[in-house]
């Protein structure tokens, strides 16, 4: 009887087995240090994480259980109405975020953070398999190098609280799987599938994928093809399967990239490089800095990687190539062009090495190129080990070193030298190999842990569901009447996008499609902002209310405040165009067709009965009436932008204005005569739609006989509406309809701009790919 061998497909999946077993026990052990949610106290949602990701999965859990407002084009729950496929194709299309669905809506927090957990486990499963499928080796090897670059300091600090970024740690190894294909001649149907899923499930960390999955082809196909013919035609082949894979993906990357294109502008920044001290810094494990890139792989994948260049029973050309691969995109960080080539050609809003992640995957495949020829020899080890030790020199220079990354970057190399040792000798191979992956976790969840203090103490941070978030949604619940009027979670927030998280429909609004024309139209309005305009905040006032149908607020001691409001179609009479001024009070008239502010008394001083409202954009203290409460402005420009506060009612010269701190240069009180207000709401009301129907993307409206001037949908005009089959119009930055004599219906819908493009683009692709199915069908049977 002969002995049982595994087959190399089965050891493929054993080493994506134990790289995926290994990245997800490392995480867990290493939030479970920091004493993070869910194993601890302390916030795991800090900045984008709280502020977007959650609230944006928690409204996928809506649409997947169909209580969404809204569907897949449109969110009438954000913004007072905004487009939602680009915030799809953003934040929403991996496959695996719709596994939130199969969680409580209350553990949305542990939904996310269970996906988090399992994208990074897939990502070293797929490079584990990558590895084997460029060349044999130990399956535990392809395991343990799978899982060193899935738990890179890129991954566990940066991409841990962006999820989407995740996508691209996946897309990586997947593509260069796509390259590998194209270099064989084979899966020609399934990779520009692999390559669709990949570019749909976040476009922006898969081109930095594809540009490093291109660099390793081009590297693989000089190896391994002679003549130029020959190697055109694979890189032909691939470029081929690229293109038709993104063209499949058009109906959601067109009208995302368009989109962009008309999101508010936020923070331009010039790209600084780093000292090569903190570069150096990085390659150490417990390190953590948001401006630098996190390099870290695990020593013992560093060790090989150095010791390449030095290991003789690679062929010189493989050596040469792969290390010169390694040391030119290390460079292509640091320096401006190739810098912004990383970045589609402008610098990030925020952390600026994103395609760090890219450097990971090169050297891990360098690290099993090293392999390939068996373990490397004394003198090549110790040389490696030198360089390692050299750049763990140069780091002292930076303030980002710690003790305890130099012990755990010296244990490592220590470990690394007794696994060599012991694999020396083939009976001590379990041992090695159980040093190696006990190693990798430690390194790893020191990191990871590690990166939590350094989040927790320079990064917002958010709270987890919790019995708060339970109040104010059903208390927004209870409150809802939609279409009939607007629910809006109001201020102060519990995150960027409380209307997505708790309910409502809400003008707060956070992303990176956040439209020009909704930041301008709110500011104007005087609606304050963070993340320097992409975060916008909702607006407490009772003459935008009525403009947007918000007929019930949630205050912030959890009670509900009702109104009547205008429906969502409102006329206008004819009139001359209009634009907003200086302003917010005035513009607020404006837009509500009707005077309701009066002067005050004096300086600071509004008439007794009369509302108060504060407007001091870049004031950033407290204020208060004289007789009332204070009231915190948060006014640190140009990141903040404080929104128009109310301050409460008058009692004349008892109630003046006080500021707790220095005057700001710029400020405005004015104060509301409720009776004005309510008799323009009246007004409004009186010819006002008599019914409105609300669609997933579009609204149906019914006018009083004899409606002349503008209907008014209190809708912020983004392009892609259609009204009456026509391009709507715009009535000072919402969507506007002039009206024909006898026109009494009106029928808004709303298509994202590209769609249909896309669509036309998809289709021809896969017709494309049928055809390809079809030849290749027809020469199997010949």
């Amino acid at each position: 009887m002969s002995t049982p061998h595994r087959s190399p497909r089965r050891r493929s999946l054993s080493g994506s087995a134990l790289a995926a077993l290994l990245t997800a026990v490392a995480v867990c052990a290493g939030d479970a240090a920091a004493r993070v949610f869910p194993y601890g106290s302390r916030h795991r949602s800090v900045n984008d994480l709280g502020n977007q990701f959650v609230p944006f999965h928690a409204h996928l859990w809506d649409l997947l259980h169909g209580r969404a407002r809204g569907g897949l084009l449109f969110n009438w729950q954000s913004g007072y109405g905004t487009s939602f496929l680009p915030d799809l194709g953003t934040y929403l299309t991996s496959p695996l975020s719709a596994l939130v669905a199969l969680f409580p809506r209350a553990d949305i927090d542990l939904a996310v953070y269970v996906v988090t957990v399992l994208k990074t486990a897939a990502a070293a499963a797929a490079m584990a398999w990558l590895l084997r499928t460029l060349h044999r080796g130990p399956w535990w090897a392809a395991g343990l190098l799978g899982a060193s670059y899935a738990l890179c300091g890129w991954s566990v600090i940066e991409a841990s609280y962006n999820p989407m970024w995740l996508d691209g740690l996946i897309a990586f190894p997947l593509l260069c799987l796509t390259g590998e294909w194209a270099l064989r001649g084979r899966r020609v149907l399934l990779a520009p599938a692999v390559v669709a899923v990949c570019w749909t499930a976040n476009f922006y960390t898969a081109y930095m994928a594809t540009l490093g999955a291109a660099l390793v082809l081009l590297v693989r196909v000089v190896l391994t093809r002679d003549g130029v013919r020959m190697r055109l035609a694979v890189i032909a082949r691939a470029a081929g399967t690229t293109l038709l894979g993104i063209a499949l993906a058009a109906p959601v990357l067109l009208p995302l990239f368009l989109s962009s294109g008309r999101a508010y502008p936020g923070w331009v920044k010039e790209f600084r490089p780093v000292s090569w001290a903190d570069l150096f810094a990085r390659l150490l494990p417990g390190t953590y800095s948001f401006s630098s890139p996190a390099v870290f792989i695990g020593t013992g994948t560093l060790l090989l990687v150095a010791a390449l260049p030095f290991h003789r029973s690679v062929p010189p050309r493989d050596r040469l190539w792969w290390t010169g691969l390694t040391a030119a995109v290390a460079l292509s960080l640091q320096w401006a062009p190739t810098h912004l080539a990383w970045h589609l050609f402008a610098t990030p809003n925020g952390s600026p090495y994103r395609q760090t992640f890219v450097l990971a995957g090169i050297a891990v495949i360098a690290a099993w190129t090293a392999l390939e020829h068996g373990l490397p020899r004394p003198p090549a080890l110790a040389a490696g080990a030198g360089l390692l030790a050299a750049a763990a020199l140069w780091a002292r220079g930076s303030t980002l070193t710690t003790v305890w990354g130099y012990a755990l970057f010296a244990g490592g190399l220590a470990a690394a030298a007794g696994a060599w040792w012991a694999l020396r000798h083939r009976r001590l191979v379990l041992p090695a190999v159980g040093l190696l992956a006990l190693v990798l976790l430690a390194q790893a969840a020191a990191t990871t842990a590690f990166g939590h203090k350094g989040k927790l103490g320079g990064l917002d941070d958010y709270p987890s569901w919790g019995p708060g978030h339970t109040a104010r949604a059903r208390a927004l619940a209870a409150a809802e009447g939609w279409p009939a009027y607007r629910t809006d979670p109001s201020r102060p927030a519990l995150s960027g996008n409380d209307p997505l998280l708790l309910g409502g429909e809400g003008g707060s609004y956070y992303s990176s499609h956040t439209p020009e024309v909704f930041t301008r139209t709110m500011v104007a309005l005087g609606a304050g902002w963070t993340s320097r305009g992409r975060n916008v905040q909702s607006i407490d006032n009772p003459v935008t209310d009525a403009v947007f149908a918000v007929g019930a607020r949630l205050r912030p001691d959890g009670s509900v405040l009702r109104a009547e409001v205008p429906p969502l179609v409102t006329t206008r009479p004819p009139g001359a165009s209009l634009s907003y001024g200086d302003s917010p009070f005035a513009n607020q008239e404006l837009l509500l067709g009707a005077r309701v502010y009066e002067d005050p008394l004096a300086p600071g001083v509004c008439r007794a009965g009369t509302e108060a409202y504060l407007w001091a954009p870049e004031y950033n203290a407290t204020a208060r009436l004289a007789d009332g409460p204070a009231f915190r402005l948060n006014g640190n420009a140009p990141r903040n932008r404080a929104a128009l506060q109310p301050m409460g009612v008058s009692r004349g010269a008892a109630s003046a204005l006080v500021f707790d701190a220095a005057p700001p240069a710029r400020w405005t009180l004015s104060c509301l005569d409720r009776t004005r207000l309510d008799a323009a709401v009246a007004a409004l009301r009186a010819t006002a739609a008599t019914s409105v129907r609300v669609g997933s993307s579009g609204v149906r409206a019914v006018l009083p006989a004899g409606s002349t001037g503008t209907a008014v949908l209190s809708v912020p005009a983004i392009a892609g509406w259609t009204c009456n089959d026509r391009p709507a119009a715009a009535h000072l930055g919402l969507v506007a309809v002039p009206l024909a004599p006898g026109t009494t219906r009106i029928a808004c819908s709303f298509r994202p701009p590209g769609l249909v493009p896309g669509l036309a683009v998809a289709a021809v692709a896969l017709t494309l790919l049928t055809v390809t199915a079809a030849r290749t069908r027809g020469a199997r049977r010949t």
